[in-house]
């Protein structure tokens, strides 16, 4: 479970204002690397923890005490299994710790992959 700052966070500034600066910086950055990743993705708060949608959702992010969730679903993390392969993961998580340095770089290429993933879906419909 997230280490939400606030009950319900009403949007990812919310979300993102709770926690230490820190760790604030690092939720930051996340976001503008998918922004930029995902220009046309709508940012928006899902399961209380911030996401970004375009033809369905591309990725959840969140924070908690000693690591960054990164949640691309199954499929994310089944392209992206060797890569996650140093960090711990589960069927739809990866989890960046707060003490090594984030991955950026992968995250755009996660990303990018997801967006391209859902605009897929959507054109076999």
């Amino acid at each position: 479970m997230a280490t939400i700052p606030i009950p319900k966070p009403a949007n990812i500034n919310e979300y993102i204002g709770g926690f230490p600066n820190d760790v604030q910086k690092i939720l930051e950055k996340i976001r503008m690397t998918i922004q930029k990743a995902a220009p046309y993705a709508k940012e928006k708060i899902s399961y209380s923890m911030p996401a970004f949608e375009q033809n369905g959702i591309v990725v959840y992010f969140a924070a908690y005490k000693k690591h960054i969730g990164l949640y691309a679903l199954p499929t994310g993390h089944e392209k992206f299994k060797e890569a996650f392969s140093k960090y711990k993961s589960g069927k739809g998580s990866v989890q960046f710790p707060l003490n090594e340095p984030i991955p950026f770089d992968l995250i755009t290429k996660i990303v990018k992959f997801r967006v391209q993933e859902n605009l897929e879906k959507v054109k076999n419909k």
